[in-house]
């Protein structure tokens, strides 16, 4: 399968947010098409809704692995921890390549600061000072390495 690294950074460049950028870069190869997952995951960017909490990246990364192997069942405990631990397991390479998973913190914020939900106006400025674009790349190359090994074999 080829790379969607460079997807995710494009749709983040050309001003979609980072929970955006990573889930619909990969949603289709899971049955969902661009525009569901688009309006799925914008609600998750800049740390969810703008609060600078759990990074984006790392929201959309559970949602993806969600489509992969989410359980459907709410007996079903063992597909539920399945789900989990691999969630952890991609928080956790997140954090050791980032430091973090928290929003503020990777944007270097003070936690007490409260900004309105009115996202930044996307200039070259904001790209040139925001480390977004290789937080994006980077947790899409985690979603390649962890959820695609076998997708093609999930996905049938």
């Amino acid at each position: 399968m080829e790379s969607r690294v460079q997807d995710a950074v494009m749709l983040f460049e050309s001003g979609f947010n980072c929970a955006q950028s990573v889930f619909a870069a990969y949603a289709d190869l899971f049955g969902m098409d661009r525009e569901t997952a688009l309006k799925l995951a914008c609600p998750m960017g800049a740390g969810v809704g703008r609060m600078r909490e759990v990074c984006g990246t790392v929201s959309a990364m559970a949602m993806l692995s969600g489509l992969k192997m989410g359980n459907t069942d709410p007996s079903d405990e063992e597909a539920k921890t399945r789900s989990y631990e691999i969630v952890r397991k991609m928080s956790d390479a997140f954090r050791e390549k980032r430091g973090s998973i928290i929003c503020r913190e990777l944007l270097g914020m003070p936690a007490s600061v409260t900004e309105s939900a009115r996202p930044s106006q996307r200039t070259a400025a904001y790209y040139a000072t925001r480390p977004c674009s290789h937080i994006v790349a980077e947790a899409a190359r985690i979603v390649e390495e962890m959820l695609l090994e076998d997708v093609n074999d999930q996905v049938k």
